[in-house]
């Protein structure tokens, strides 16, 4: 068996590495954030939604998610007797916000919250009843429902704060992040963890040797792709592939989303009772330890404290504290960082003012590290750097917007941003490594005579194995499919002829 590589005359063009496209753009073309919650909410059957409905902490969680019209209509219509003409709520509107309308209408309807009624200018307004009465009792209270959490009624001996509680989410979420791009000394994680990487495509199998140690894992390009999104958007793309594996798992999906939406509604600092919870949402907590939604001083402990993770899952606010107080010995503070610390030389010479290790492992990926300081990282990127990163799936747009996304203040005054001579040299890599494309076969050759050639060359032809030949040395490349057919030919025409 050899492999030989052969002339790619039509590459296939990966819409990742498209420059046309912006930087939001090629993270949904990547599969980062292409679906949200909302997006799985609408495809679940009205049987799914109904009984999520039941819990008033399910309610309230939708109410947040869906548009602020739609939110109005909901509050319009939740404490009436009746429906609501369609003519009445079109009254109050403007014409361009008649189309917003429409939509919110048609959100709603998919979520089984509203149904229409009548035709024409008769038409109507109905909230459905299961949601009436959750959205009520979230809002007025009452009831025996616990979907908000049933705070613990003995003193926690070993209480702890708001701080310690985001310290542990970021360092809980980062060792995920620091065994992704292979950080020297990362931790590996729960096998549960490494599963849904595998599934999200985020990582993938491999035996190469990085920052010290060999792994059985390493970053994908939507890998690569997932580390330039916010926490957020990071956080909820692994918990919707969880939500896809609750049926494989034998888990009831209903008490899944119920479980996330309740962690959305719970307080920041307090204790939860975990006597209540049903088999399914005991599980989850063994496995929202892994990504700091959730603190337990040990798995067996009868409390469990959200972080702040968990409790902006169904908000706008930040999931996690920046410590922009933090002055570094530069001077700088971590929030200029996070503005901008990277400076990229028309040399290819490049200076990372920064201190995280994270960062660190994700220039690693790409970049030829020279030397280190507590602030300082500086490297060149070199042929060699940006042929690892691509042989890892990394494309040179995702390199380049990757620099351009994290450019220090400095730079913003450039036109272009980034020096025209290195950004072009990295797609000049990139197209040299698609230059080719290489497949596995087999080279048969010391063919005796040329007739014997000509048989097996019409052979492989007419098999449509064939992928190269040199009629000069008498030689025949065919694919992997076709070796045992030309094998066999060769033994049975050739040989015995």
């Amino acid at each position: 068996m050899s492999t030989v590589a052969t002339p790619s005359q039509h590459p296939a063009k990966s819409i990742e590495s498209d420059p046309t496209l912006s930087f939001s753009e090629q993270s949904r073309a990547a599969g980062i954030g292409a679906e949200t919650i909302n997006d799985f909410l609408n495809r679940q059957p009205r049987s799914v939604l109904i009984r999520l409905y039941e819990k008033p902490a399910s309610c309230l969680a939708i109410f947040r998610l869906v548009p602020m019209l739609a939110r109005q209509l909901i509050m319009q219509m939740l404490f009436l007797d009746g429906p609501l003409p369609v003519e009445d709520v079109l009254s109050w509107m403007s014409k361009e916000g008649k189309r917003e309308y429409e939509d919110c209408v048609e959100r709603l309807t998919k979520l089984s919250i509203l149904a229409i009624r009548g035709q024409g200018i008769k038409q109507t307004l109905i909230l459905n009843g299961v949601f009436t009465e959750g959205m009520r009792r979230a809002l007025t209270g009452g009831g025996d429902h616990r979907s908000f959490g049933v705070p613990c009624d003995t003193e926690d001996k070993n209480a702890v704060g708001v701080g310690f509680l985001d310290e542990y989410a970021r360092t809980k979420w980062e060792t995920i992040l620091h065994y992704m791009v292979g950080s020297e000394g990362s931790v590996v994680p729960r096998e549960p963890v490494l599963y849904l990487l595998r599934r999200s495509d985020l990582m993938k199998k491999t035996n190469e040797t990085s920052g010290g140690r060999t792994s059985s894992l390493g970053i994908t390009s939507r890998g690569f792709q997932f580390l330039l999104e916010d926490v957020n958007t990071q956080l909820w793309h692994l918990l919707l592939q969880y939500l896809d594996m609750a049926e494989e798992r034998n888990m009831d999906l209903v008490e899944v989303l119920g479980f996330l939406f309740m962690l959305g509604s719970l307080e920041l600092g307090r204790d939860y009772s975990t006597e209540d919870l049903p088999e399914t949402q005991l599980h989850m907590l063994e496995d929202f330890r892994d990504y700091g939604l959730i603190y337990q001083r040990k798995a067996s402990s009868r409390r469990f404290y959200p972080t702040r993770l968990a409790t902006t899952l169904t908000s706008n606010a930040s999931p996690l504290l920046t410590t922009t107080t933090t002055t570094s010995s530069s001077g700088g503070t971590e929030q200029e960082e996070e503005r901008g610390y990277v400076i990229l030389e028309t040399n290819y010479r490049l200076y990372a003012y920064t201190s995280s290790p994270l960062r660190v492992a994700v220039l690693n990926l790409f970049v030829s590290l020279k030397a280190r300081f507590p602030n300082l990282v500086i490297g060149s990127i070199t042929r060699e750097s940006v042929k690892s990163a691509l042989s890892n799936g990394i494309s040179a747009e995702q390199i380049i917007t990757y620099l351009t996304h994290h450019a220090h203040p400095q730079m913003q005054r450039n036109d272009p941003l980034l020096p025209v001579t290195v950004s072009d040299q990295i797609r000049l890599w990139e197209r040299e490594k698609n230059r080719v494309l290489q497949e596995s076969g087999s080279l048969f050759t010391e063919f005796s005579s040329q007739a014997d050639y000509q048989q097996v060359l019409t052979y492989s032809q007419q098999l449509r194995v064939l992928r190269w030949n040199d009629d000069q040395r008498r030689m025949i490349f065919v694919t992997e499919q076709g070796n045992e057919p030309v094998r066999d030919f060769i033994r049975r025409r050739v040989v015995q002829s």
